[in-house]
């Protein structure tokens, strides 16, 4: 695993590449399926943009693979509740009522995406919510020392299809036309 998001130069470095960028219009969707007040886990929270869209509606749970995220997320919001998990084992007693992830999972191996969806899958209630971006594509690459593994909207449901019910599957644009795709998914 690289150590990209793991320095504060890094770390530092992403938050200036990310600014403005945030995941509005997928929050927005989910809204349609997890209700007002839901508990979610947010997995890979970063900066914290979107775990500050999330927390006007929901009680959300953030958490990060890295000290150096974590350090600036309670930090900068002191009231926040904030786990160290990786989001493939993600272990946690706690449940949720939905997960919540924004181009995080597309840095996993499909073997280690699998592991991850079940895991969700345990830590979800009865018909919890899953909400996943991804970029759009084919192959994998490396990109800055990550992993990245792109997706297409004919593959990407099979790894939920055993443990979820697909609700929606969308394409659109993070930075260009159709780049991204997100996916909203129901416990079985």
């Amino acid at each position: 695993m690289s150590e990209y998001y793991k320095t504060k130069e890094s770390v530092t470095e992403y938050i200036r590449l990310a600014e403005g960028v945030n995941g509005g219009r997928l929050i927005k969707k989910l809204k349609r399926f997890l209700p007002p007040k839901a508990t979610l886990l947010e997995i890979g929270t970063g900066p914290g943009t979107d775990w500050n869209i999330l927390k006007e509606d929901y009680q959300v749970t953030g958490s990060d693979n890295s000290q150096e995220f974590l350090g600036h997320l309670k930090a900068n919001n002191p009231k926040g509740h904030f786990l160290e998990l990786d989001a493939i084992t993600l272990v946690t007693d706690k449940k949720f009522e939905g997960i919540y992830s924004n181009k995080v999972l597309h840095h996993l191996r499909d073997d280690e995406l699998t592991v991850s969806i079940a895991r969700q899958h345990q830590i979800l209630g009865p018909n919890g919510i899953v909400c996943h971006s991804f970029w759009r594509g084919e192959g994998a690459e490396i990109f800055k020392g990550l992993f990245v593994n792109y997706h297409s909207e004919s593959a990407l449901p099979t790894f939920f299809e055993e443990h979820f019910e697909i609700l929606l599957v969308e394409r659109y644009a993070e930075f260009e036309e159709a780049d991204s795709l997100f996916l909203i998914a129901k416990k079985r």
